[in-house]
């Protein structure tokens, strides 16, 4: 699957939620290896970024599986793990703004609240039960990723906060958005 086939606003299947799976189906097996093969196909077209994981829905499936990479600092290590009808069981630390940005919203990052550190519980591929602790950058990723699944995209926590947007310039920095100008010309993200 290639990258155009990852799904953006204002497509109204992001903002629904997705049901949950079987994790011994050919159709979950099919499923996340679309999934894997769009994220990597975007992310070769970014020399900046990496794809840091990925929802079904992102690829106009709503079905409840994420994929999120096993390494985010090497981008030679394409790998990722699968989580099955993920749920976050448990919001610990401190809640921090930091930096996002997704796949389904193009061009515009935002300085998100999270909590810096979730339990989760979900399904692998085969089937087993996953529980795990996840803290800063990947508790991050994993709250977006469920998000996605419940229909909320980053900006649904940002849209108050005139400072929190920012796009990337050509070397790869981010810099500050107007937010006039973020909402009058993308009212759609806000359906």
């Amino acid at each position: 699957m290639k990258k155009e086939a990852i799904i953006t606003l204002p497509n109204p299947h992001l903002r629904q939620k997705s049901v949950r799976v079987s994790p011994h189906s050919e159709s979950t097996a099919k499923l996340v290896a679309d999934m894997t093969s769009a994220a990597l196909d975007w992310e070769d077209s970014r020399p900046h970024e990496i794809s840091a994981a990925l929802a079904a829905v992102q690829i106009d499936t709503l079905e409840r599986v994420v994929i999120i990479r096993s390494d985010f600092d090497d981008k030679a290590h394409r790998e990722f793990t699968v989580l099955i009808n993920p749920e976050i069981i448990k919001y610990e630390g401190d809640v921090v703004a930091d930096y996002e940005g997704c796949l389904s919203i193009k061009n515009v990052y935002g300085k998100v609240p999270r909590h810096t550190k979730i339990r989760v519980k979900a399904l692998s591929e085969d089937g087993s039960e996953v529980r795990l602790k996840a803290e800063g950058f990947l508790a991050r990723v994993i709250q977006h990723e469920i998000d996605h699944t419940n229909g909320i995209v980053f900006i649904d926590h940002i849209q108050d906060q005139p400072d929190a947007f920012f796009t990337l310039d050509d070397s790869g920095e981010l810099q500050p958005l107007d937010y006039d100008t973020v909402i009058k010309d993308n009212d759609e993200l806000w359906a």
